[in-house]
């Protein structure tokens, strides 16, 4: 989408990356860095002083203790992390359960492995866990459970609720649950994010992985960083290890200054929100219809107001006769399962959301 996008000069809402720039500190930050010299190998896990702050940011945001020598490491973005977490422990063979729709890099990695993704799909509009339903999936073959919240691409958060329920499935096995939290700062409405290191038992079978590009919107620079109980993640750095080996050293001792500043990260949350209300407040009177994003910055939308046909061929329509692009999420579902939905990212400057918002209103 995002090229048929450039191929017909059309606004882009589809892929997710926010259009306007990182906080200048943050940029002067890594700027310095270089130029006192951090420009070579930074250590295997990451270097100390950011795994330092990050446990900490971790114990006042969660409650929840990690020791930063041995249970936190610096990833080339959430991606790298993921991809690590999944070839680290599943094998030929293992079962491995997923939430659909499910962020696209999920399932490439688990068959990459020789292991078989066990898909439960979500329902529109909701996509509300069935948890006897997920029960029913565990087997002895079970290895791992990937679970993603705030979600990508529907916008809902799990509710704590939701991770008592995952918390009682995964209990004396030795399941692992692999949890992607890369939008834990981007909840709405006085909502809290309900991370699995909040929970005991969970904690102890989890890898939690979050992403600094998505919070300081800066994708590109793909740095992100994973955090487990030591025997976890003991395996998890033999993959990392030669994987990348290590991470950019410069934007690691950036991250470590700016991380000291809590409202570098609490105040993402305000922002977002601000940008979803102006969104939905200028669709409001369009023929589009959807629940408010929870969290992350997507907002999912239903077009089948306005058109029966399928999600893919309405979204090709949108960029070539409208100039818009959105993602169609039958393409994250199982066997491509159509259920009238779009995925816009709303991480986008006023303008911009308002040129969309007048061209949906056309529809």
């Amino acid at each position: 989408m995002g090229q048929l996008a450039h191929q017909h000069n059309a606004l882009n809402l589809s892929q997710g990356f926010p259009d306007f720039e990182s906080d200048p500190e943050l940029i002067n930050l890594v700027t310095e860095a270089m130029k006192k010299g951090h420009n070579q190998y930074a250590p295997m896990p990451g270097i100390y002083s950011l795994r330092e702050q990050l446990a900490l940011k971790i114990k006042k945001l969660y409650n929840a203790n990690y020791n930063p020598a041995t249970e936190i490491t610096i990833t080339a973005g959430a991606t790298q992390a993921i991809f690590t977490a999944i070839t680290a422990f599943v094998r030929p063979g293992d079962e491995v359960i997923l939430f659909n729709p499910a962020y696209d890099c999920y399932q490439p990695a688990i068959e990459l492995c020789g292991a078989i993704p066990v898909n439960i799909q979500l329902s529109a509009p909701k996509y509300a866990i069935n948890w006897s339903e997920v029960q029913s999936k565990i087997t002895p073959k079970t290895k791992m459970i990937v679970i993603n919240t705030p979600h990508n691409p529907c916008g809902t958060i799990w509710s704590k609720h939701d991770l008592i329920n995952l918390e009682n499935c995964i209990r004396d096995t030795n399941i692992i649950v692999l949890s992607d939290e890369v939008y834990e700062h981007i909840v709405f409405d006085d909502q809290v994010h309900e991370s699995v290191c909040k929970f005991s038992t969970l904690k102890s079978h989890s890898l939690l992985v979050a992403s600094f590009g998505k919070t300081f919107h800066n994708t590109g620079w793909k740095v992100g960083y994973c955090a487990g109980p030591q025997s976890l993640m003991e395996e998890f750095r033999k993959v990392h290890q030669f994987n990348v080996f290590s991470v950019n050293h410069p934007i690691q001792i950036a991250l470590t200054s700016y991380l000291k500043n809590e409202e570098n990260y609490l105040s993402i949350s305000n922002l977002y929100q601000q940008k979803r209300d102006y969104f939905l407040e200028a669709i409001e009177n369009s023929r589009f219809t959807g629940i408010p994003s929870q969290g992350t910055y997507f907002q999912i939308v239903d077009y089948s107001a306005i058109s029966q046909e399928n999600d893919v061929d309405f979204c090709k329509r949108l960029i070539i006769e409208h100039k818009l692009a959105a993602i169609p999420l039958s393409v994250f579902n199982v066997d491509g399962l159509d259920q009238y939905q779009l995925r816009f990212c709303f991480a986008k400057k006023e303008e911009t959301l308002y040129k969309a918002a007048t061209i949906i209103s056309t529809l």
